[in-house]
């Protein structure tokens, strides 16, 4: 049994609007085929279990998990399937390796969303069923409601949300699998159409099609199979609330709270001063704001100033969402958390290319698994082994 887990290989496609030339299949095996590759593994004779993300409303079938294990070399081993974002399947291949009966576990998901036609309507259908469906709201009034009880409580401003916005659309720009990077101002932003005042149409990630595969392997093969494994110190977890009349609308306490999780666990005291870099939810521009203070990134009410002052910027002092985000690369959907994963991982190994930040050692990666919900996940990745078992 050990207690340290790395992840040994990552693969992903490059994320893109539309993908009408491929399936979501082909998309997976994509990415399944880099990270064994890039773990120097064999899924059929390495490969102990797999992990994959799910969600039959959005691929639109029943038992869609039934469709995955294939092309992640899943046949005659156990496959786990998890209704939730990225990070909670990294979390549960975590915890498989460390009962100690598995030694390699990969954790795979995948997005689609260009095939949903009506994904409102969706997730609408998330919303309670006695009180909140009944009133037939939009999700994204839900945002722009939480928007401005946001803005209004935090004294965070319209326009440092639109500063968020051009930063990780330009970032993505130094991102070959980005779908949106883009050259744009603040006051492109606010000018923008409205959809559910103050939140506006370029507040809003767009969809993106793509495929993540990480394998994770115990202290042991990882040391024997890269001289550069990164290593899990630390995940957490934490549904909030999911009811609209029941919620926090200006604090974001599931984050807070699967942070304090994650921190617990990886010994950190001070993230702010700990962490070198952080690839944070940035679904809605003010989400990221809002994130980054309940992270502890930075203190309640000053992620709006800071993010103009530059200290998230990738020459700042934390760098944040270098990769793009998801305003930026594209909204995944339950992927997003294994995008976030991904980015981390290149810049750790200082493989990142035009957009590397240079001396990284402990980062920090966070999702949020969208509205209408209040469920979030962290984790905390580094390249020094954590102490603790052998």
């Amino acid at each position: 049994m050990t207690d340290r887990v790395a992840i040994v290989g990552v693969g992903h496609t490059a994320f893109r609007p539309l993908s009408p030339e491929c399936s979501y299949r082909e998309l997976a095996y994509e990415a399944a085929v880099k990270a064994y590759q890039d773990a120097g593994v064999d899924a059929r004779r390495d490969v102990g279990a797999i992990v994959t993300i799910g969600e039959d409303f959005i691929e639109g079938v029943a038992i869609a998990d039934c469709y995955m294990p294939d092309q992640f070399g899943g046949a005659l081993r156990p496959v786990h399937t998890i209704t939730g974002d990225g990070l909670h399947a990294l979390a549960t291949g975590v915890m498989l390796i460390r009962t100690g009966a598995f030694e390699v576990v990969t954790v795979a998901g995948h997005s689609k969303l260009s095939n949903v036609l009506s994904p409102n309507q969706l997730l609408a259908l998330a919303l309670d069923p006695v009180y909140n469906r009944p009133l037939d709201v939009n999700p994204y009034f839900v945002a722009g409601l939480e928007m401005a009880r946001y803005l209004f409580e935090s004294g965070n401003t319209r326009d440092q949300c639109a500063r968020a916005v051009a930063d990780n659309h330009r970032h993505a720009l130094l991102n070959p699998s980005a779908a949106y990077g883009a050259a744009i101002t603040s006051a492109d932003v606010v000018a923008a159409q409205d959809v559910a005042s103050p939140l506006g149409r370029l507040d809003i990630a767009g969809p993106a099609d793509g495929a993540v595969v990480v394998v994770l392997a115990s202290a042991q093969v990882a040391r024997s199979l890269r001289k550069d494994p990164i290593w899990v110190h630390g995940v957490g977890w934490c549904n909030d609330s999911p009811s609209l009349e029941t919620r926090d609308w200006v604090g974001a306490n599931y984050t807070a709270r699967a942070a304090e999780m994650a921190y617990r666990m990886a010994g950190i005291r001070s993230p702010a001063d700990e962490m070198d870099i952080a690839e944070v939810d940035d679904t809605f521009s003010y989400k990221e704001l809002q994130h980054l203070e309940a992270l502890r990134l930075c203190r309640s009410g000053e992620a709006g100033a800071l993010l103009e002052e530059g200290t998230f910027e990738p020459d700042g002092i934390m760098p944040v969402n270098v990769s793009g985000g998801s305003l930026g690369v594209g909204n995944l959907g339950d992927l997003a958390g294994l995008m976030r994963v991904a980015e981390v991982v290149a810049q750790l190994r200082g493989e990142a290319g035009a957009r590397q930040v240079p001396e990284l050692t402990t980062a920090l990666v966070h999702a949020w698994r969208g509205l209408p919900t209040t469920s979030g996940a962290v984790a905390i990745l580094s390249t020094e082994e954590p102490r603790g078992m052998p």
